[in-house]
């Protein structure tokens, strides 16, 4: 299915993904760490994934919502110990955020704090340094303390996020070649899974960004901030806006507005992530109104600007309950 003349290049089929193996820096991501004996039961209270019954093999994809249900920050969050939790998120948003989850703090016996400083973070895309099971959101420790996360794939390619200790001021790389930073953005949108960052604070509801699809919503799990908005959401009929992935000859950004055919003063959706791709053009995360994707032409920035083909998602959809 796609919005764009039937001409437009599939930048992603005339580049081979498989050959962006390697480790890539990720210092656009930050690390917030929550510490006591009632860290799982503080974080389980505030997102939208089950942390309290999360074990050491495995990970979660959250969000922090505001009282309407609005993304104010997405992580992947593991547990280094029961008590013990780090959760990596955009660093622009990490000083605002950790403010915010402090504000909730009141009682309980939960230290939060900015860890960024002491943890190195890396995307691996290809082999992992230690084997990390396939299935997304699996944790394994490997050694020197060092903790794997596994991604969705972006472009058929596995992925996994590394977080390294820094000791001494220093932190090891992940074993294999340098990969460029740019090139794990690109897999990052193909994934499909787009991270909250700045230009998009409270712009969706989960649901917007697909996170139901992706393991990053609980339905059974107790209250958190926006959570009857995010269930009600849920419901059959009422889910209007969902993310697609896009390709465009012209670059694309964070934030942008994309406008339909059908009515070229409203806009229908909104760029929630975007990367050059290694063959050529740009693709992105698009966070749209359902029926924009059915047929018609898609631009980007207004209705004169660049054009947008939809490419197939790598995920099927959770049904509306």
């Amino acid at each position: 299915m796609s919005n764009a003349p039937a001409t437009a290049p599939d930048f992603a089929r005339v580049f081979d993904a498989q050959t962006l193996v390697g480790a890539a820096p990720l210092p656009h991501l930050g690390v917030i760490r929550v510490h006591g004996a009632d860290a799982a039961k503080f974080v389980h209270g505030q997102l939208t994934q089950d942390f309290s019954l999360l074990g050491l093999s495995e990970a979660r994809l959250a969000a922090f919502c505001s009282a309407k249900g609005r993304m104010q920050a997405s992580f992947v969050g593991f547990k280094l110990s029961h008590d013990d939790i780090l959760l990596v998120c955009s660093r622009d948003l990490l000083p605002a955020t950790l403010k915010r989850l402090s504000m909730f703090v009141l009682r309980a016996q939960a230290k939060l704090s900015d860890a960024s400083d002491a943890f190195a973070l890396w995307g691996v895309a290809g082999p992992t340094p230690v084997d990390v099971p396939q299935t997304p959101w699996s944790h394994t420790t490997g050694p020197d303390g060092a903790h794997g996360v596994r991604l969705y794939p972006g472009a058929g390619v596995a992925r996994a996020l590394w977080v390294l200790p820094v000791q001494d001021g220093a932190a090891s790389q992940p074993t294999g070649p340098l990969l460029e930073t740019a090139h794990w953005a690109w897999l990052d949108v193909m994934s499909g899974v787009a991270t909250v960052t700045q230009p998009i604070f409270e712009a969706f509801v989960p649901q917007m960004l697909n996170y139901e699809s992706v393991g990053g919503v609980n339905f059974k799990k107790g209250c958190y901030p926006g959570q009857e908005v995010v269930a009600r959401s849920q419901f059959r009929g009422t889910l209007k806006r969902r993310a697609y992935l896009v390709q465009a000859d012209a670059p694309l950004a964070v934030g942008q507005e994309v406008f339909h055919s059908s009515d070229t003063e409203q806009p229908c959706g909104t760029v929630a992530a975007a990367a050059p791709c290694p063959g050529g053009g740009w693709h992105a995360v698009v966070s749209m109104q359902t029926r924009a994707a059915e047929a018609g032409m898609l631009n980007a920035v207004g209705p004169q600007g660049p054009a947008l083909a939809l490419l197939p998602l790598p995920y099927p959809l959770l049904n509306d309950i």
